[in-house]
């Protein structure tokens, strides 16, 4: 079980669907409700203010929809998301935004618990101290879990992060600069605006034709360093058990 209280906010801006939710998330000891809101607009400021673990968000309101809450926050936005609407037709899009469950309306209280015990399974893999974590990536339709021991290295995409493990890549709804700050620093570091790789995968260091030097990884695949990271870089494997030739 998680081992603090989920901080958790409500949008709907219809009062008595959102005190349909709120009253269940009562039932949990492990819940602190921190804000409710009536409009989108309501909710892109308390979740600025609050920065809440969860979010139940409707998508149908006037003026600023739960997709326009989710583009407006952009990556100011850390919190896991639950759609709560009356429409199917909107499921696809609401999982490729990365929300983490989508409640039809009406839905059963069955159906709540299983997405409230689904969050809470997140959050404490989310809270664990860092060798022993994963991170939760959406394929398919479908939620897996990758090691982060396992990432070689991440590259920046838009609001998202991309993560390369071996062969296969994953999105991951999460800024690169929000991953710089959560995964552990003595194993990843930032290399460039638009990457971060796994110091234990780095082979080298080498000059490309343009005279800036590229991350060379143990799979061959090379990487951009920025003039700005180079030092830190070389000054990091030096200190390491491995380290570039080029010094």
């Amino acid at each position: 079980m998680p081992a603090r209280k989920i901080r958790t906010i409500v949008v709907d801006d219809e009062p008595l669907a959102r005190s349909n939710v709120i009253a269940l998330l009562r039932r949990d000891p492990e819940v602190d409700i921190v804000g409710e809101c009536g409009s989108g607009a309501e909710a892109i400021s308390t979740i600025d203010r609050t920065q809440p673990d969860l979010v139940f968000l409707d998508i149908q309101m006037p003026e600023c929809t739960g997709f326009d809450v989710l583009e407006q926050l952009g990556p100011r936005l850390v919190s896991e998301i639950v759609f709560v609407t009356a429409h199917d037709v909107y499921a696809l899009q609401a999982f490729e935004a990365g929300a983490l469950d989508y409640l039809l309306k009406p839905f059963a209280d069955e159906r709540f618990e299983v997405t409230l015990r689904r969050i809470k399974s997140r959050i404490v893999l989310r809270d664990l101290p860092t060798p022993d974590r994963r991170l939760f990536v959406r394929s398919a339709g479908r939620i897996s879990l990758v090691r982060i021991d396992d990432i070689d290295w991440i590259e920046a995409a838009d609001y998202y992060a991309c993560l390369h493990v071996g062969t296969a890549t994953h999105l991951i709804r999460k800024t690169i600069t929000q991953l710089e700050h959560e995964l552990d620093s003595s194993t990843f570091f930032r290399i460039h605006r638009s990457s971060i790789v796994n110091l234990r995968r780095i082979e080298t260091l080498a000059l490309n034709e343009a005279g800036e030097y590229d991350v060379v990884l143990q799979d061959g695949h090379k990487l951009r360093l920025s003039r700005g990271y180079r030092q830190r870089l070389q000054a990091r494997l030096k200190n390491g058990t491995m380290g570039p030739e080029d010094s």
